[in-house]
């Protein structure tokens, strides 16, 4: 059976503050990120089930990211918990997201590879995701590095 590396890409639009940054980043702004995530796995022949000749069917895929990542971050404000925000105070804010970091592009994908790695299918390995924050600025991480 041959080894292959598949890639789904989502996009989602996300506004975050970095704490401490020394630059215009440290205020509320947004981004309209595109999100990339490779798995691999051995293509499935012989099996005369619907995934024939697949490593994972695409909405396998698509669904976890869209249930972990997609549906939660799109058109939210993230912010870093260490910022004691009163969720109270912002509860008209449906989609306020405190997280346990900064939430940098690089800490995001850090944090996303701990979730999509905990769904994935037994036969089907993360290797890489990469997410971008602008047309020339992304972030990569790569299992093997990991």
């Amino acid at each position: 059976m041959s080894i292959i590396r598949i890639t789904k890409e989502f996009n989602f639009e996300m506004a975050h503050a970095l704490v401490g940054h020394n630059g215009p980043c440290k205020n509320i702004h947004g981004h309209s990120y595109k999100f990339n995530v490779t798995v691999k796995g051995k293509v499935k022949n012989g099996t005369e089930h619907s995934d024939e000749g697949m490593v994972v069917d695409f909405t396998i895929i698509k669904n976890i990211v869209k249930d972990l990542i997609v549906d939660q971050y799109d058109h939210s404000l993230v912010l870093w918990d260490k910022m004691n925000i009163d969720k109270n105070q912002l509860s008209f804010m449906n989609k306020l997201i405190l997280v346990p970091f900064n939430p940098t592009c690089e800490n995001l994908l850090i944090y996303f590879a701990g979730l999509i790695k905990k769904e994935l299918p037994a036969n089907i390995e993360l290797v890489h995701l990469m997410l971008r924050e602008t047309p020339t600025s992304y972030a990569e991480w790569f299992a093997s590095e990991n």
